[in-house]
């Protein structure tokens, strides 16, 4: 399995994933900056997969998908509620105004999807943002859980549509039965393990 390339950048300090399987390269999240990123490598990205439309999750993915002629997956069609802008009151121009992109793939309500070759489970973890959703392959085991599960944390669940029981539960019911040695990818900070948070996260753990 191919080795993940993490961008780091905007304001809030997003990761992105970058990796390539044998039918192409994909692109985890598009935060602030990674579509200069992604040309300074001369990299082509096949498709990118969003966690989440919070603002800095997803304020280069007009940039990626127009430069890349990418299709992008997300839970739900873009929403100005999701993506936070309407919270901050976000201008044109501004750090959280977020040009508008097209979701080509909606994933709402399915357990799964194939994305160039490799099938990945969908798991549905609202608490976050309402349409958070966590993408798992099986084969690699490798969480891409966005802002549900961190090192030592979880998502915060205060913003519209938030709520910490919703989280917890959808961590516990979801995340915790994968395999222990899980590799999860977060939307923010280092990598993780499920076995390590589940026994571990102060909010969360079941030590």
């Amino acid at each position: 399995m191919a080795d993940i390339s993490t961008y780091t950048g905007g304001i809030a300090q997003t990761n992105g994933y970058l990796f390539t399987l044998p039918g192409g390269t994909i692109l985890v999240d598009a935060p602030d900056g990674v579509a200069a990123w992604l040309k300074k490598r001369g990299v082509k990205v096949d498709a990118l997969l969003l966690t989440h439309q919070h603002f800095d999750h997803v304020m280069d993915a007009a940039a990626v998908k127009e430069q890349q002629g990418c299709q992008v997956y997300a839970w739900s069609t873009l929403s100005k509620e999701l993506t936070l802008e309407a919270l901050f009151g976000a201008s044109r121009g501004s750090a959280y105004a977020v040009p508008e992109f097209v979701v080509d793939v909606v994933l709402a309500g399915l357990p799964e999807v194939a994305v160039l070759g490799a099938n990945f489970e969908l798991m549905h973890v609202p608490g976050h943002s309402p349409d958070s959703l966590c993408f798992y392959l099986a084969e690699a085991k490798w969480l891409f859980g966005g802002d549900v599960l961190f090192l030592d944390g979880v998502g915060r669940t205060d913003f519209p549509g938030g709520s910490f029981e919703q989280l917890a539960a959808g961590i516990e019911t979801k995340l915790w039965p994968l395999p222990a040695v899980t590799t999860v990818w977060s939307g923010h900070g280092d990598e993780t393990t499920i076995g390590r948070e589940k026994a571990e996260n102060p909010f969360v753990g079941q030590a």
